[in-house]
C-alpha cells in the first residue's frame, strides 16, 4: 500500500523560506513522476512543481522561487519553498505516479504538472505566509 506523508508546513513572513517534505512507504521512488500541488480556501487545485529522474517543472507562478528535489535513498520528495508570499499560503500536496507521466506543449515534454496523472496523494501541510 502506498502512503505519503507530508511534513514541514508552518507558519512564516513574506519573504522567509521553509522546506517541505513527503516520504514516501511501499512506493517505486526511482523513475517515477512525482509532483506538489497546491490548494487555498475557496480556490481550485493547482500544480506547483513536477520531477521525473530527468527533469522537473514549475508552475509559472513559482518559478523562480520554488525548487523540487528528491532523495530516492530517503524515498523523500521535497520542496523549497523561497520569497513566500501570501499568495502562497495553501494546503500542499504531495502525489506520485505509477509511472512516468508527461506533457508536452508546443513541441516540449515535461513532467506532468496535472493532477489527472497521479495515483497517490498524501494528506497535506498547510503553508501559511503573512505579509
Amino acid at each position: 500500500q502506498v502512503k505519503l506523508v507530508e511534513s514541514g508546513g508552518g507558519s512564516v513572513q513574506a519573504g522567509e523560506s521553509l522546506r517541505i517534505s513527503c516520504a514516501a512507504s511501499g512506493y517505486t521512488f526511482g523513475g517515477n513522476s512525482m509532483a506538489w500541488f497546491r490548494q487555498a480556501p475557496g480556490k481550485e487545485r493547482e500544480a506547483v512543481a513536477s520531477i521525473t529522474p530527468q527533469n522537473t517543472a514549475y508552475a509559472e507562478s513559482v518559478k523562480g522561487r520554488f525548487t523540487i528535489s528528491k532523495d530516492n535513498a530517503k524515498s523523500t520528495l521535497y520542496l523549497q519553498l523561497n520569497s513566500l508570499n501570501a499568495e502562497d499560503t495553501a494546503m500542499y500536496y504531495c502525489a506520485a505516479a505509477a509511472g512516468l507521466r508527461t506533457q508536452c506543449r508546443g513541441g516540449t515534454c515535461f513532467p506532468s504538472l496535472q493532477g489527472r496523472d497521479y495515483d497517490y496523494w498524501g494528506q497535506g501541510t498547510q503553508v501559511t505566509v503573512s505579509s
